[in-house]
């Protein structure tokens, strides 16, 4: 079943009806000031996090899954008939009302027709500005007199700090008050004592947030919760619309919300345009403010544009048509849209994280999510990833979490030896250089920067010490140890069990520190890796490959996870596709093992990530077990593991099955089938349902996920194959053998060149000849000094 379709000219997904399988959302704003917002207006807003600065309240897991919102009610006060601008909360027959949702780039359009009235409320955040604005339009479409009141709705948290505002009731229903100034609602928290706008962590603090109209006058409002909604009723009929009439409530303490009444009379075709600014900070002050700069509905029409022209800028860095439109919009728009969203608000604010107990960067997470936006926004990346390096403690070990609003580089308390995960600094050799690839800055490794506990070093130096700090923790195998946990944190090794997908990283790591201690000339270095990963490659090869397939660990007291020996848990897929990628297996075992993974693995939702799953296990060994079978790391398709194995199909030349697996996962695959999959088809998630779960292909856990920039950068870099090098542009596609070619715009270090690649012979991988600008080059690496301003190239595959 289908509820929507891709725009691609627009750069909207748009939803064609409202009762979608579940709440379908959009992310507006920027990291300062943050917004969620869905199909039917619910969702939230806050200020740098949504975990302490979150000013809109927002009930997790409620029923339905997105309220409250940003709701427009409208009432006819002749008939006292009513309905708001989405389908949600009112929620009149779907026969009767008709609605459409364009979720766009940093803004989501909702429009409405019901009983001859039409609407159109515009929602986004304006560039650098810590407000909102709804930009509402209502339409006469009868053939008669319309007298209609519009009722804004927001519902406050009484603190900003979001587990109070939602448990610590005792405390919070005395702290708020509210005021009404000029027309304009002012929502404070805390009001007695000082704002502190420089020390955000601090909740006890004086906070304020308001409400405006701009472009109608203000008929009325209400400040208290249960005054606009009234007793025993829902957002879907609250009094004060049934009434026709706010009566001007001021709340003082309980449950702070605020609607501004604007009463409009509507000649037949007439309509009527007004602003709602909703935002951070004083009525009287910024709330003002921004009313005076908003009396003219043109000026958030050039403020909208504003903000679509900022997106746009931010998607141009890499396009492509190929033979697959599905495939076009992701990589045009949704799958780098998602990617950049993901490193803005890492895992911290969603429909799903509340930012409660994930309020800052997770360190596995925010370095893997560099790669797929690098190309975007090189120079946000280097301010994130100098953060994350200093994130790293003088072992060489990471902190699980970087808090960015204390984080205080040298003064960090390190963690227990028994809190590190064995995964988490070794994504640093994914991370910078890709980095210095893009821009070629290989002075980045001499860049000096402190660790989190103590003392400094340059990068390169962060990079070794993050190598030993894996050879110092190894096993009786030669095999780095899993420690509290790798990549999987539902894999107990124990303390000196061994890790081979740690191994496959570590080798990975060794290669991109020769290669770096190389480009520097430091011979010494070079060397010094080389030896460390010839010892790795003995252990890996003698203990890890179990005929088919490597095997996935060993824990302490020998027992294996993923070998033919194992009832449960036979075969994993990370150390396949890892296997390939780290340049660990020989090409006999990188073959055999990928073809496992197809013959165990596959299926028609992506790839599971074990099999069998875990049903008898001791959960103390595989945590795991606590999970339903075909649930998350209890053999579910987890996404974030499928760019790996599209990679490592790709590096092994089989396009064809590279571009099977793709398709499998991919959400704009999909978009026929949304009654399976549930969630929005425009965005990846954290886990669809295996084949061992009856709901086999609901997904969950939208947006936030390592699976958009892994999915981006394994079909940019591998399956289009156009990777950045020091020395300029490699062209290395690997495709279907049936695509006759393809082509890409890539702006690279402030040159365009525009790619056409051929491919006559319907080969999968192999490039016979390039040419830039008329000239034939050498292999297949167009280099930076040959660039002109403006490139043509024209790739024949064979």
């Amino acid at each position: 079943m289908q509820y929507g379709y891709f725009d691609d000219d627009q750069k909207e997904y748009v939803i064609t009806r409202p009762d979608t399988p579940k709440s379908w959302s959009n992310y507006l704003g920027s990291t300062e000031y943050g917004a969620i917002i869905t199909n039917n207006a619910g969702g939230y807003s806050f200020w740098k996090s949504g975990g302490m600065g979150r000013f809109m309240r927002f009930r997790f897991n409620s029923i339905p899954a997105d309220q409250p919102g940003r709701y427009v009610y409208l009432r006819d006060q002749d008939s006292g008939d009513y309905w708001s601008t989405s389908w949600q909360p009112v929620g009149k027959e779907p026969d009767r009302f008709a609605s459409i949702c364009r979720h766009g780039t940093g803004y989501t359009t909702i429009c409405s027709e019901y009983d001859g009235i039409s609407s159109e409320v515009t929602y986004f955040v304006p560039l650098g500005r810590l407000f909102e604005v709804w930009r509402v339009r209502v339409s006469n479409g009868s053939n008669h007199r319309r007298r209609l009141a519009a009722f804004t709705y927001v519902e406050y948290a009484a603190n900003w700090n979001a587990i109070d505002d939602l448990l610590n009731i005792q405390y919070v229903h005395y702290t708020s008050q509210m005021k009404v100034m000029d027309g304009i609602i002012d929502h404070g928290t805390n009001v007695n004592i000082p704002e502190m706008p420089d020390n955000f962590k601090e909740k006890d603090q004086g906070r304020h947030s308001f409400q405006a109209i701009a472009g109608a006058e203000v008929a009325g409002y209400e400040t208290d919760r249960e005054s606009f909604i009234g007793p025993y009723r829902t957002y879907r009929n609250p009094v004060a619309v049934e009434r026709g009439a706010c009566c001007n409530s001021l709340g003082y303490g309980d449950n702070p919300a605020g609607s501004l009444q604007v009463n409009l009379t509507l000649e037949p075709q007439e309509s009527q345009t007004f602003l709602v600014l909703v935002g951070v900070g004083r009525a009287d002050r910024e709330g003002r403010q921004a009313r005076d700069q908003y009396r003219q509905a043109t000026h958030a029409d050039r403020e909208l544009e504003r903000v679509k022209n900022y997106w746009h800028g931010r998607l141009q860095g890499f396009t492509a048509q190929t033979p697959d439109p599905e495939l076009n919009s992701t990589i045009n728009t949704w799958g780098i849209y998602n990617a950049l969203i993901t490193f803005a608000w890492s895992r911290s604010a969603s429909l799903i994280y509340s930012g409660i107990d994930r309020d800052g960067l997770g360190y596995r997470d925010t370095v893997q999510d560099f790669l797929g936006v690098t190309h975007a926004i090189p120079g946000e990346v280097r301010h994130r990833l100098e953060l994350m390096l200093t994130g790293q403690v003088s072992t060489g070990g990471a902190m699980p979490v970087v808090l960015p609003f204390s984080h205080r580089p040298g003064t960090e308390k390190p963690p227990e030896d028994s809190e590190y995960r064995s995964d988490d600094a070794l994504w640093l050799f994914n991370a910078v250089p890709a980095y210095v690839n893009e821009t070629g800055d290989i002075g980045f490794y001499r860049k000096v920067l402190p660790y989190a506990d103590r003392g400094e070093a340059s990068v390169l130096r962060h990079l070794r010490r993050a190598i030993e700090f894996s050879l110092q923790r190894s096993g009786q195998r030669g095999l780095p140890c899993g420690l509290r946990a790798d990549w999987n944190d539902c894999l107990r090794f124990g303390a000196k069990g061994e890790s081979v997908f740690v191994a496959m990283q570590l080798r990975l790591a060794l290669d991109v520190y020769a290669k770096a201690a190389g480009q520097l000339e430091e011979p010494d270095e070079e060397a010094w890796a080389v030896g460390e990963r010839k010892a790795l490659d003995q252990g890996i090869q003698e203990w890890t490959w179990d005929g088919e397939w490597f095997v996935r660990g060993f824990r302490e007291d020998g027992v294996k996870f993923g070998s033919r020996e194992c009832p449960e848990g036979k075969i994993f897929l990370n150390p396949q596709s890892w296997g390939v990628i780290s340049g660990a297996a020989t090409p006999e075992q990188a073959e055999t093992a990928m073809n496992s993974v197809g013959k165990h693995l596959a299926t028609p939702w992506g790839l599971v990530l074990c099999d069998p799953p875990y049903t008898e296990t001791d959960f103390n060994i595989v945590r795991a077990a606590l999970m339903n079978p075909g649930l998350k790391e209890n053999g579910s398709v987890f996404v974030h593991t499928q760019g790996w194995a599209v990679i490592a199909e790709c590096m092994l030349g089989r396009g064809d099955v590279a571009y099977s697996y793709l398709r499998a996962y991919l959400p704009a695959a999909h978009n026929t089938k949304a009654e399976i999959r549930e969630i929005e088809p425009y965005v990846l998630c954290q886990s669809t349902h295996g084949k061992y779960s009856p709901k086999q292909g609901a997904s969950r856990i939208p947006w936030l996920s390592g699976s958009a920039t892994w999915t981006y950068f394994a079909i940019t870099q591998y399956l289009l194959g156009i990777k950045p090098e020091i020395e300029g542009l490699r062209i290395d596609p690997c495709i279907p053998a049936t695509w006759q070619g393809f082509t890409v715009e890539r702006r690279f270090r402030g040159k365009v060149l525009r790619i056409i690649v051929k491919n006559p012979a319907g080969v999968q991988k192999g490039v016979r000849q390039i040419e830039l600008n008329g000239e034939p080059l050498e292999g297949n690496l167009i280099p930076v000094e040959k660039m002109q301003a403006e490139n043509q190239v024209v790739v024949t595959m064979g």
